[in-house]
C-alpha cells in the first residue's frame, strides 16, 4: 500500500481479506517506526531488563493462537521463554509500515498455520541481528557463535552477552535478507506442551475484555436495530426517555437501528428497551423457516446448480445400479452465541477515530471504522482486545463498530462504549447457513458402491457478505468444504467412480456467516451419515465399508483407523452401549472421531465417551490442540443436540440461552485425544473436529435405536422405544 491509499481502495482490501480466505504474509520491511526500546524488527523487541516482546497480529479469543506463534517466534529467536510477553500491533501501524505483519484475519484455523513461515522467519532474522551485534563487538565471526536461552556466546575465546546488552546495536543493522531455519526435530520450544501465557491474566481476573473497558469521560450506549433483516426505522419518539435518569442523548443509528446513550449500560439499556419506536420491517416481514424450507426444497430438484466435485457418469451409474439408497437430510440456521456479546468503544472527532474492540480481524475493523467515521483509513486506529469469543462472528463483518463509531460521531471527543444486550446479540447474527441435501447412492449386485450424487440446496456465505470471493461463475467455494476433489484444505477421502456434487444456491435474507467449522460441519454429517445409511443397506460393517474406498487417501483412513483400534470398534462394547465413528478433512487437517452412546426408553440420549484423531502435520503445542479438540466437541454437540434458529414474521425467534441452549457439564462426554502429526504441511486444529462429532454420535444413535437422525437438532427426532 503507499501513501496515497484511498479510503476506497483500503476498505475493499480489507473486506475481502476477511472472507476467511487469507492472503500471505511477507518479512517486515527494514524500516522501523522509531520506540522507546529499539525493535529489533517488527516481530521481537528485547527490553533492557531482557524481557522479550513478542508482537502477535492475529486474535486470541481462548484459542491459543497467542501462545502457539510466540513459541514459533521464541524457537527461532532461541529466547529465555520465561522472558517473553506479548502485544498486539494495531492495524493502522500495519497500514503505515505497509503491512509488515501482513494479514490479521484470524478465522478458518488460519491463526497459526498461515502466520507460521512469516513469524518463524521473523524470530530467525532477529537471532541473526543479536548474533550479528554480539560478534561485531568481539571482532569474532558470527558463524562461530552460539545462542541459547536468550545468551549469546562465543566458545572460542568464553565471552558471553544477553540479548538486552546488544539489542540496541542489533536494531541499527539491517535485516539479512536470508535466513536459516530450524528444523523441527530440533525445537525445544515450538513443538513443547507449553502452557499458556494468558492464563494467570484470566485466572486473576486482570485480563481485559471489550466489554470490561473504561476510559476517563467515557459514556455508554445501549441499541436496538430492527428486529427483520433488512428493515428499517420508520420513526421513534426520543422524547419519551430524554428524561429518564443518566441518558445523553437519543441517535438513529444507520437506516435500521436506534441507539440511547447513558452514564451507565444498564441505564442506557433500561431506555432503549422503553423508547417508542416504529419499525419498516419490509417484505422479509412474512418469512419464515416453512417459506425457507419450501425454497431449500425446490433447489433440491432445480436444473441448474454450481458443480463442486465430479467423476465419471453418475446418472448412467445410477440407472444402471442393482440398489438405491436415497435420503435427504437438514442442517438449520445457528448462533455463534459468544459468551461475550458484540461490543466496541468508540471516539471521534473531526480529525481522528479511535476503537477499542474483540475482533478477529483487526483490519477489517479499521475498515468499518474508517467507513463509518467519514474519515481515511489513515486518520483511524483499532486497539485490539482478547475476545470473549468468537467463533466466526467477529471475523468478516463488523456491522457493531460501525455502529459505535456512527453513535460515536453524535458526540465528538467523548469515548462512547456500545454493549449489544443478549437479545441483540442473539437476533442480529451471522448465523451458521441454512442447508438441506438430497443424496442417492448407487451399489453393484456385491454392495460396492458405484454412484453418489450429492445436490446441496441452500445458503452462500460468500455471496452474502464477501461476493467478491465468488468463483468467476458465481460459485461459494465454500460451500464444498469437506467434499472437494482434492488439494491441501478440505478434499473427500473416497474414492467412488461416478460422482457428482453440486450446489443449488438459495439465499434467504437471514444473513449468514462464518460459524466455527463452517460447511465442513453439516457436509461431514450429510456424507458421514449417509456413509452409514449405505454400508448398513450392503449388509457391510460400515469400517469395512468406507475402508474400501479410501485405499487412495492414506491420511484419511489412518486417522479413522486409529479411532477405531482406541475405541476398540471390533470389540463388543459394553451392555446398552452403541458406537458410531466418521471421518473427515477440514482446514488442512485429516481427522476423525468414534463415539460411544446409550439411548434410554424415553429416547434420552447419553455420550459416554468420544475418541477423536488429528492429523495436523505439525503440531505446534500438543496441549493446545488436546484442549481445542475437547472444546470443539463441546461445541459441535451442542449444535448436534440443540443448536436451531428458527424463523417467524421475519425475525430470528431465539432470544437467549433459554431457548438456545448448550450442553451442559452432566451432558459432556470423556474426550480421549490420539494427535498423529505426520510431518510435511501444516493444518488447522479446533474447527475441523467439531465436523465429526455429530456423525459420530448420529451413526452411534442409529446404532442404538435403528433411527436416522436427518434433521439437525437431534432433538426433533423421536428416539423412544416403541
Amino acid at each position: 500500500m503507499t501513501a496515497a491509499l484511498s479510503r476506497r481502495v483500503f476498505l475493499a482490501g480489507s473486506a475481502a481479506t476477511a472472507g476467511s480466505l487469507s492472503l500471505g504474509f511477507h518479512l517486515p520491511s527494514a524500516t522501523a517506526a522509531p520506540a522507546a526500546t529499539p525493535e529489533i524488527n517488527a516481530w521481537v523487541v528485547v527490553r533492557p531488563d531482557e524481557t522479550v516482546v513478542i508482537r502477535i497480529a492475529r486474535s486470541e479469543m481462548g484459542q491459543g493462537t497467542l501462545t502457539g506463534l510466540a513459541q514459533l517466534v521464541a524457537e527461532e529467536l532461541g529466547c529465555d521463554w520465561s522472558r517473553v510477553t506479548t502485544e498486539y500491533p494495531t492495524p493502522g501501524q500495519n497500514l503505515a509500515r505497509n503491512r509488515a505483519w501482513g494479514d490479521f484475519s484470524t478465522g478458518g484455523s488460519r491463526g497459526i498455520r498461515e502466520s507460521y513461515a512469516a513469524v518463524r522467519q521473523g524470530g530467525a532474522a532477529a537471532r541473526t541481528m543479536l548474533v550479528q551485534a554480539a560478534a561485531a563487538q568481539w571482532g569474532v565471526p558470527p558463524a562461530e557463535c552460539r545462542v541459547e536461552n536468550g545468551v549469546i556466546s562465543h566458545p572460542a575465546s568464553g565471552r558471553s552477552t544477553s540479548f538486552g546488552r546488544v539489542a540496541p546495536a542489533a536494531a541499527a543493522l539491517a535485516p539479512p535478507k536470508e535466513v536459516a531455519l530450524k528444523d523441527p526435530k530440533d525445537w525445544t520450544i515450538a513443538g513443547k506442551p507449553l502452557l499458556r501465557l494468558d492464563t494467570a491474566q484470566k485466572l486473576d481476573g486482570s485480563q481485559v475484555y471489550g466489554i470490561d473497558l473504561t476510559l476517563p469521560g467515557m459514556l455508554n450506549a445501549a441499541i436496538r436495530d430492527c428486529p427483520v433483516q433488512g428493515g428499517t426505522v420508520k420513526s421513534f419518539d426520543a422524547a419519551a426517555v430524554s428524561g429518564m435518569p443518566g441518558v445523553r442523548k437519543v441517535v438513529q443509528v444507520g437506516d435500521s437501528g436506534v441507539a440511547v446513550v447513558a452514564d451507565t449500560f444498564w441505564r442506557a439499556k433500561t431506555a432503549v428497551e422503553a423508547l417508542p419506536i416504529v419499525w419498516d420491517e419490509g417484505p422479509n416481514a412474512t418469512v419464515s423457516s416453512e417459506t425457507i424450507a419450501a425454497t431449500l426444497r425446490e433447489g433440491l430438484d432445480a436444473e441448474e446448480a454450481f458443480v463442486g466435485n465430479k467423476a465419471g457418469d453418475v446418472e448412467a451409474a445410477l440407472k444402471g445400479a442393482a440398489r438405491i439408497v436415497e435420503a435427504t437430510y437438514s442442517y438449520p440456521f445457528q448462533n455463534h452465541a459468544t459468551l461475550e456479546p458484540m461490543n466496541a468503544t468508540a471516539r471521534w472527532t473531526p480529525e481522528r477515530c479511535e476503537v477499542w474492540t474483540p475482533t478477529q480481524n483487526g483490519e477489517a475493523a479499521l475498515a468499518a471504522a474508517a467507513e463509518a467515521s467519514g474519515l481515511s483509513a489513515r486518520a483511524c486506529e483499532v486497539y485490539k482486545i482478547h475476545l470473549g469469543g468468537g467463533f466466526g462472528r467477529r471475523g468478516a463483518t463488523h456491522d457493531w463498530v460501525r455502529q459505535a463509531v456512527l453513535i460515536a460521531r453524535e458526540l465528538p471527543g467523548t469515548p462512547v462504549k456500545l454493549i449489544w444486550t443478549r437479545e441483540e446479540d442473539m437476533t442480529h447474527g451471522r448465523y451458521h447457513p441454512v442447508t438441506q441435501c438430497r443424496m442417492r447412492a448407487g451399489l453393484d449386485k456385491d454392495g460396492n458402491l458405484t454412484a453418489l450424487r450429492m445436490r446441496i440446496s441452500g445458503q452462500s456465505i460468500l455471496a452474502a457478505i464477501v461476493p467478491g470471493r465468488l468463483a468467476p461463475d458465481g460459485k461459494d467455494p465454500v460451500t464444498f468444504q469437506g467434499l472437494n476433489p482434492g488439494g491441501p484444505e478440505a478434499a473427500i477421502g473416497y474414492t467412488i467412480p461416478n460422482l457428482l456434487i453440486d450446489h443449488a444456491m438459495r439465499n434467504p435474507h437471514v444473513i449468514p456467516g462464518f460459524w466455527r467449522g463452517v460447511n465442513t460441519n453439516p457436509n461431514a454429517i450429510y456424507l458421514e451419515s449417509f456413509m452409514d445409511e449405505v454400508a448398513h443397506a450392503a449388509g457391510q460393517d460400515p469400517l469395512a465399508f468406507r475402508r474400501k474406498l479410501m485405499a487412495k487417501h492414506p491420511k484419511h483412513l489412518a486417522v479413522l483407523d486409529a479411532v477405531a483400534e482406541r475405541i476398540g470398534w471390533e470389540t463388543k462394547p459394553p451392555a446398552g452401549v452403541h458406537r458410531g465413528l466418521a471421518q473427515i478433512m477440514g482446514f488442512g487437517s485429516y481427522v476423525a472421531a468414534a463415539a460411544e452412546v446409550s439411548v434410554s426408553e424415553d429416547g434420552t440420549v447419553k455420550i459416554h465417551r468420544i475418541v477423536a484423531a488429528t492429523d495436523p502435520g505439525i503440531a505446534v503445542n500438543p496441549q493446545q490442540i488436546d484442549a481445542q479438540i475437547a472444546g470443539s466437541f463441546v461445541y459441535g454437540l451442542s449444535a448436534a443436540l440443540y443448536g436451531e434458529c428458527t424463523v417467524k414474521d421475519g425475525r430470528i425467534e431465539q432470544t437467549n440461552f433459554d431457548s438456545y441452549p448448550v450442553m451442559r457439564l452432566d451432558e459432556m462426554p470423556a474426550v480421549e485425544t490420539i494427535l498423529m502429526p505426520s510431518g510435511g504441511f501444516i493444518g488447522g486444529v479446533g474447527e475441523p473436529t467439531i465436523a465429526v462429532a455429530a456423525p459420530a454420535v448420529l451413526n452411534a444413535v442409529f446404532a442404538a435405536t435403528g433411527k436416522r437422525v436427518r434433521q439437525i437438532p437431534l432433538k426433533h427426532t423421536d428416539l423412544r422405544r416403541a
